[in-house]
C-alpha cells in the first residue's frame, strides 16, 4: 500500500510542478513592471562608470521570437563618435520616474560598461543584423526541439507513474 501512496504522491507532485511553472513565470514577470517601447525610444543612456554624462540615446529595441527584449541599440555621439552599438540584455538597466500619465514618465538607461567596453560592443550594421538573425534562428530551433523533448519525457514519466500506481492497486 505504501508503494501506491508513493506513486500517487509522486504523480501529484510532478503534475503540480508542470502546471505551476507557467504561473510562477507569470507572477515573476508581473513584478518586473511594464514599460512603453515608444517612451523608451530616444531615452538618454549613461555609462555606469560616468553616470553624470549622457553617452547617447536608445535608437532601437531588439526583440526575440518570444517577443522579449534581447538587446537595445544605442546611438552614441557625445563620446567622440557617432555609432550605433548593440547592448545585450543584462548589460543595461532602465529606470523610470513615474508621474500620473504615460506621457510624463521619463526613462533613463544605464549601461553596465565603461567607455572602452562600450566601444568594443558589436556595431549595429546590416552584417551584424544578418548574422544575428541566423544565430537567433538556430538557437530557437535547438531550444524548441529541446522543449518538445522535455515535454515528451515529462509526459512519459507521468504516464509511467500512473501505470505503476495502477499496477500496484491491481496487485
Amino acid at each position: 500500500m505504501s508503494h501506491i501512496k508513493s506513486a500517487i504522491a509522486g504523480t501529484a507532485l510532478l503534475t503540480a510542478g508542470v502546471f505551476m511553472i507557467p504561473q510562477a513565470m507569470a507572477a515573476q514577470a508581473a513584478t518586473q513592471g511594464l514599460y512603453s517601447a515608444d517612451e523608451l525610444m530616444d531615452a538618454p543612456v549613461y555609462l555606469q562608470s560616468d553616470p553624470k554624462n549622457e553617452a547617447g540615446e536608445v535608437e532601437n529595441i531588439l526583440l526575440g521570437d518570444d517577443m522579449s527584449v534581447q538587446a537595445i541599440v544605442i546611438e552614441t555621439g557625445d563620446i567622440g563618435h557617432d555609432k550605433n552599438f548593440v547592448i545585450e540584455k543584462g548589460k543595461f538597466t532602465v529606470e523610470t520616474t513615474q508621474d500620473s500619465s504615460l506621457e510624463d514618465t521619463e526613462y533613463k538607461v544605464t549601461v553596465d560598461l565603461s567607455e572602452e567596453q562600450l566601444n568594443n560592443q558589436p556595431e549595429y550594421t546590416n552584417d551584424w543584423w544578418q548574422d544575428a538573425k541566423k544565430q537567433a534562428s538556430t538557437a530557437w530551433e535547438k531550444t524548441k526541439n529541446g522543449a518538445e523533448s522535455a515535454w515528451k519525457n515529462t509526459r512519459e514519466a507521468t504516464s509511467n507513474l500512473l501505470d505503476n500506481a495502477s499496477n500496484a492497486v491491481d496487485k
